[in-house]
This record gives C-alpha cells, structure tokens and sequence, in this order.
C-alpha cells in the first residue's frame, strides 16, 4: 500500500504544482488587452513532469502579435521563478488557432463581449 500512497502523493503533488502555474499564469498580460493570458484562452496546456520541469503550449493572438518574442520569455521566467519548479518552456503553437470563443466568460465580460 506505501507504493500507491507514495504515487497518489506525487499525482497529488503534481496536480498543486500545475495549479499553482495556473495561477502565475493569471498574473500575465497580454499588453493590448487588460485580460490575463489564461483567461484570455492562450494557454492550451499546463504539464508538470516527473521531475518537475514545466512544458506549456500556448498561442498568441495572431502570429503577428507584438509580443511574440517576449510573452512566452515572461511566461517562462515566471513560472520558473515557482521555487519548487526546475525549468519551464514554453511552446507556442497556432493549432488550433486562437479566436474570442476560446476565452473565459471573466474575459468576455471585461472585454464587453458579454
């Protein structure tokens, strides 16, 4: 039984972590619009692996995005910066690509969508 409680532990635990890069993620802005990246529906996955290094995919809102050089550095900095995280990358996908349906009903609010 210690082998199972000692991997619903490491589940468990992982699950806080992915959590607690959600909620760094809600720090983040898109500087054009006054909505947080994940809110905005930018964020496409979150994984915590094993050894505690972060992928996250994630979108931009056009390919031409201002930002486009500097969002997924922030964004990697950010959650790297989590004391119990080792690494973070970032990998920015345009699939599927990004429109106002992906965003959170908060987003569609703030943005008068709603």
């Amino acid at each position: 039984m210690s082998g199972m409680s000692k991997l619903f532990g490491t589940k468990k635990s992982k699950r806080q972590l992915e959590d607690q890069v959600v909620e760094v993620l809600k720090t983040i802005y898109d500087p054009e619009i006054p909505v947080d990246i994940f809110e905005l529906g930018l964020i496409y996955d979150v994984n915590v692996d094993d050894d505690m290094h972060v992928t996250i995919a994630m979108t931009l809102t056009s390919p031409s995005c201002p930002v486009a050089e500097t969002l997924p550095v922030e964004v990697e900095e950010k959650v790297a910066g989590l004391k119990e995280i080792k690494s973070a990358k970032v990998e920015i996908t345009f699939e599927p690509p990004w429109d106002k349906s992906m965003m959170s009903e908060e987003a569609l609010l703030e943005l008068g969508f709603m």
